[in-house]
């Protein structure tokens, strides 16, 4: 079903929507995310091009994205266009079904367990946790990584907290992120070695929290890759520079010397 809290979409958005019938002139086509409305798609929003059958460009049954031209309320028309979808928009708004998909399935088994219907489980959750997270797939990853924490203050009824943590964490894997970054350590010192040895111990054994893990190679003299995998890019770029940091830090105050690098380019030969 996959609900939107509104009853129309607005102008201007992209919808998902399953062509229902196809005409010479047009089609018809569900809009899947708006309890099954109907938007119609005449045949110069169809395609770019130059159509001599509209059914070589649409079939009964395909499901496709669609951006609204227009709404009329009072009517309940709603107007449509393929032809102005890019195909990475097409893509991006097809993930976000996917993961819409996913999070009302996660609803309805909540629901299930508390004797509760779909229809409900929106409206005393769904739509809640849409709008404090952006979108409900995203909230569940949230609560599959902080558990109950990551519900405090937010206007749910007590009785889906626990239901919703279990499902989360039992369900959701978070993506996470993987980067790396490369540090030259010099020493000139008789046990030049040793000290950078001890420097790259001591900077891998930096606590950065369960979420982070981190990873250094030799790639070759005088050369490490620091490979670090955390949930966002924000804290894995933080995690990768404290730990170059930590190590320049501790060959330099040495007598070494010590350079970070985020990117390797290619030299030509």
């Amino acid at each position: 079903m996959v609900l939107k809290r509104e009853p129309f979409p607005s102008e201007g958005d992209l919808v998902v929507c399953t062509v229902t019938k196809v005409y010479p002139h047009g089609a018809f086509a569900r809009l899947d995310e708006y309890r099954d409305r109907e938007g119609y798609i005449h045949i110069s929003e169809v395609a770019s091009t130059w159509i001599k059958n509209i059914r070589d460009f649409v079939k009964e049954g395909q499901k496709t994205v669609a951006k609204v031209l227009a709404v009329d309320r009072k009517k309940g028309h709603i107007d449509l266009s393929l032809r102005r979808v890019s195909d990475a928009a097409k893509k991006k708004k097809m993930q976000e079904w996917k993961r819409a998909q996913k999070a009302e399935k996660l609803l309805e088994m909540a629901a299930t367990q508390l004797g509760k219907s779909l229809e409900q489980a929106y409206h005393e959750v769904g739509f809640v946790l849409e709008e404090e997270f952006g979108e409900i797939y995203g909230a569940f990853e949230e609560i599959s990584a902080l558990g109950e924490e990551a519900l405090k203050g937010i206007k749910i009824p007590k009785e889906w907290v626990k239901p919703l943590v279990k499902l989360a964490q039992e369900n959701v894997s978070i993506p996470k992120v993987k980067i790396d970054g490369y540090v030259d350590l010099r020493s000139r010192a008789p046990n030049g070695v040793e000290i950078i040895r001890e420097a790259l111990i001591s900077a891998k054994k930096l606590d950065h929290g369960d979420d982070v893990s981190l990873d250094i190679s030799y790639v070759g003299s005088p050369r490490y890759r620091i490979t670090v995998v955390a949930y966002d890019y924000k804290t894995a770029e933080e995690v990768l520079r404290k730990t170059a940091q930590h190590a320049i830090d501790i060959v330099t105050q040495k007598g070494g010397e010590g350079k970070f690098y985020r990117e390797i380019k290619e030299e030509k030969s």
